[in-house]
C-alpha cells in the first residue's frame, strides 16, 4: 500500500479544515456527479421505459442516444420564456430556483467514500460532516415543498393551484412516515452524523437489522419525490401538468432538474442509512481488504444509488397512478402506524438486549419478519372479507356513491326551451309534396 494510501486509511479527516481550493473541488465535483447522474437517469428511465413497452426510446443522439438529456436541456435553453399575465412574477421566478438549489444543497452532508490523499492533504470524500446531518437532509427536502407550492400559486390559474395544494399534503403526510422510518437508525447507530452511521454498519447492514424501516422509507421517498405511482401534484390525465403546467424555457428546466436530484439524494439516503454506504457489498470486503480504501468506495455508493435509481423507474413504468384518497389513505393509516409500532419496538428490544445481554441483531431480525407478516396479513384479510361480500351479493356496491342503470339525466336548466315557430296569417305551413 502507498504511503498516501496509509495516510488516508489511518488519519482522521480534518473536515471543516480544508484548505480553500479543496472545498471548491469538492463543490464542483458534487454539483458535477449530480448533473451527471440526473442526465443518464432521464435517459435510462426513458431507454428502460421503452423496453418495458417494447420500443427502442431514444437512439439518435449521441451513440446509443446517451446525449439525448443534454440535447433536451439545450433545446429547452432556447424556447421562449413565456409568464402568465395573471402571474405573481416574483415569486413566479423564485419557485424554481428554491425547487432546484434545496435539491443541490441537500448532498452536501453525504459521504461518497472514507479518508483520502488529495495532493497531501488528508481529507473525507464528503464536503461536511455535521453532528446532525441527519437532520440537515430533512431539512433540505422539506423546504422543496415551497417551490412547489408557490409556483402553482403564483401561476395565477385553477390546476397548477391544485397540483401545488396536493403537493403540500402529499410531503406532509409522507415526510412523518419517512422521518419515523429514520428514526430505529439513529436509535441503533447512536448518532446523527451520516458517517457514522456508516460506520455502525461495518458488520451487518440496518437493511438487515432495521427492514420495516427500510420498507416504509422507500416507499415515502416515492411519495416524497412525487413519482410514480405518487405522481398526483403533476398528474397528466388531470391537472395538464401539475404545478409547473404555465412554466417554460429555464424555469421548466429547473423544475425537472430539481425532481430528478431529489431522486438522487433520497437514493443516497438510502444507501447511507440502510445499505452500508460506500461500503463495498455481498462481502467483497472480505475477500479483498482494499475494497473500502482509497478510490474504490466512491463505484460501490455509485452503483447503490443507481440500483435505488432503477426502482423509481421500474415502479413508473409498471403501477397505475393510486386515486387520491387510497394515496392518503396509504400514508396516514398504514405506513404510519406501521412505523410508530416498529419504533416502540426497536426502543424496547434495544433495552431489553442491554438489560439481559442479549444479541440486539438477531432480536430485531427476527422483529421485523414477525412485524412484516402482521402487516402482509392485515392487508390481506380486507381483501379476502370483500371478496366474500361480492360472492354473496351478486349485485355489489362500492363505497362511492354510484347512480342507478336507469338514470335519465334531466336537461340542463340553462338551455333555453324551445318555442315552436308561429305560422303567420299570409303563410301556409308546410305541406308533404306527393310523389306521382
Amino acid at each position: 500500500m502507498s504511503t498516501s494510501a496509509v495516510l488516508a486509511a489511518t488519519e482522521p479527516a480534518a473536515v471543516g479544515n480544508d484548505p480553500w481550493w479543496l472545498i471548491l473541488v469538492k463543490i464542483v465535483a458534487i454539483f458535477a456527479i449530480l448533473v451527471l447522474l440526473v442526465l443518464f437517469t432521464i435517459v435510462g428511465e426513458r431507454k428502460v421505459i421503452g423496453y418495458m413497452q417494447v420500443r427502442p426510446g431514444p437512439n439518435r443522439v449521441g451513440p446509443w442516444g446517451l446525449l439525448q438529456s443534454l440535447a433536451d436541456g439545450i433545446k429547452l435553453a432556447f424556447k421562449e420564456d413565456i409568464v402568465p399575465a395573471a402571474a405573481d412574477k416574483a415569486v413566479f421566478i423564485l419557485a424554481p430556483i428554491i425547487s432546484a438549489i434545496v435539491a443541490i444543497v441537500a448532498f452536501a452532508v453525504i459521504p461518497l467514500g472514507p479518508n483520502v490523499s488529495v495532493f497531501g492533504h488528508v481529507t473525507a470524500l464528503q464536503l461536511t460532516d455535521l453532528p446532525v446531518g441527519v437532520l440537515y437532509i430533512l431539512a433540505c427536502s422539506s423546504l422543496g415543498v415551497y417551490g412547489i407550492v408557490l409556483a402553482g400559486w403564483a401561476s395565477g390559474s385553477t390546476y397548477p393551484l391544485l397540483g401545488g395544494m396536493r403537493s403540500a399534503a402529499q410531503m406532509i403526510s409522507y415526510e412523518i412516515a419517512m422521518g419515523l422510518s429514520i428514526v430505529p437508525v439513529l436509535l441503533t447507530a447512536g448518532s446523527l452524523s451520516t458517517s457514522e452511521i456508516i460506520g455502525a454498519q461495518e458488520n451487518t447492514w440496518f437493511v438487515f437489522t432495521l427492514l420495516p424501516s427500510f420498507v416504509v422509507y422507500a416507499i415515502s421517498a416515492v411519495g416524497e419525490t412525487n413519482r410514480a405511482p405518487f405522481d398526483l401534484p403533476e398528474a397528466e390525465s388531470e391537472l395538464v401538468g401539475g404545478f409547473h403546467t404555465e412554466y417554460s424555457s429555464l424555469k421548466f428546466a429547473m423544475f425537472f432538474l430539481g425532481e430528478y436530484i431529489n431522486m438522487v439524494t433520497v437514493s443516497a439516503l438510502c444507501a447511507t442509512l440502510f445499505l452500508g454506504g460506500w461500503r463495498a457489498p455481498f462481502g467483497i470486503g472480505t475477500i479483498w481488504p482494499g475494497a473500502n480504501e482509497n478510490w474504490w468506495p466512491i463505484l460501490w455508493f455509485l452503483l447503490k444509488v443507481v440500483a435505488a435509481l432503477f426502482v423509481f423507474i421500474w415502479l413508473r413504468g409498471t403501477l397505475p397512478r393510486l386515486r387520491y384518497d387510497q394515496f392518503m389513505h396509504f400514508g396516514w393509516k398504514v405506513l404510519v402506524p406501521v412505523s410508530l409500532v416498529w419504533l416502540l419496538l426497536v426502543a424496547a428490544m434495544r433495552t431489553i438486549s442491554r438489560e439481559y445481554d442479549l444479541s440486539t441483531r438477531n432480536v430485531l431480525i427476527g422483529l421485523a419478519v414477525v412485524l412484516l407478516v402482521v402487516v402482509a396479513l392485515s392487508l390481506l384479510v380486507p381483501e379476502r372479507a370483500k371478496k366474500e361480500v361480492d360472492a354473496r351479493d351478486p349485485n355489489p356496491q362500492s363505497d362511492f356513491p354510484v347512480p342507478p342503470m336507469d338514470l335519465v339525466v334531466p336537461p340542463s336548466p340553462r338551455l333555453k326551451p324551445q318555442v315552436p315557430a308561429k305560422v303567420g296569417a299570409d303563410e301556409q305551413p308546410p305541406t308533404e309534396e306527393k310523389e306521382d
